[in-house]
C-alpha cells in the first residue's frame, strides 16, 4: 500500500473480476449436532520477496461450519519453514482458544480437545518435543505454549495431507481445481446454482 506498482493494480483487477463473475457466492452454514472447534493453518516460508517475511494463514470452524479466517504477513522473518508454520501453529492456537471461551460465555461447553490441522512434520514434531535445539530458540515462547496446550489436552494436532490443507489458498498460489475444491470444503456456494 505504501509503494504501490504495476503488478500490485493487475493483482486488484483479478480479484475484481473473480468477485464480478460471482455475485451469489457466499457461505452457507449447515446444521450439526457437534459444535467442534477446528483450525487448519499454514505459512509459506519466505514468500514476500521486499523482506522475506512469511505469510501465515489460518480457518477455523465450528460444528463443521467456517467461522473466522486470517491472512497475515508475520512480525519477523522466519529461518525455516518449520519456524514460519510453528508461528502460524501459535496464532491458530490463539484464535482456537478465543473461540473456545466465546462459546463457553454463550453456554455451550468444548469437552473434546479442538484439532489444529498443520501439514508441516518439522512443525508438528517440535510441538511435541520439549527439548531446546537450534530449530527451536527461535520460537522458544511459542514452543511453551504450544507444548502447554498439548499436555493439557485442549488441543490435538493430527496429521493432514497437503491436499487437504484449505488454509494453502490463504498463504500461496494454488490450481484453479484445487481453489475450487477449497472453497467446497469452506461451505462456499453459488445461491443461483441449480440445486
Amino acid at each position: 500500500m505504501h509503494n504501490p506498482g504495476e503488478q500490485h493494480m493487475s493483482a486488484v483487477m483479478k480479484i475484481l473480476s473473480y468477485l464480478k463473475g460471482s455475485p451469489g457466492k457466499g457461505i452457507l452454514f449447515r446444521k450439526n449436532e457437534h459444535f467442534r472447534i477446528e483450525c487448519y493453518t499454514d505459512a509459506d516460508w519466505a514468500g514476500s520477496t521486499d523482506d522475506r517475511r512469511s505469510t501465515s494463514g489460518y480457518f477455523t470452524f465450528v460444528g463443521g461450519n467456517l467461522v473466522t479466517w486470517r491472512s497475515k504477513k508475520q512480525n519477523v522473518v522466519s529461518r525455516s519453514s518449520a519456524e514460519a508454520e510453528f508461528r502460524g501453529m501459535a496464532l491458530g492456537i490463539c484464535e482456537l482458544l478465543w473461540l473456545k471461551f466465546l462459546l463457553q460465555d454463550v453456554g455451550v461447553k468444548q469437552g473434546l480437545p479442538m484439532k489444529l490441522f498443520c501439514d508441516n512434520k518439522a512443525a508438528r514434531d517440535i510441538a511435541h518435543n520439549p527439548v531446546q535445539h537450534d530449530r527451536t530458540k527461535h520460537v522458544e515462547v511459542d514452543r511453551f505454549f504450544i507444548k502447554e496446550k498439548l499436555d493439557s489436552k485442549v488441543i490435538e494436532v493430527p496429521p493432514i495431507g497437503t491436499d487437504d490443507q484449505v488454509a494453502d489458498i490463504l498463504t500461496k498460489a494454488v490450481s484453479s481445481n484445487k481453489f475450487s475444491r477449497f472453497l467446497d470444503k469452506l461451505g462456499m456456494c453459488t445461491i443461483y446454482a441449480p440445486t
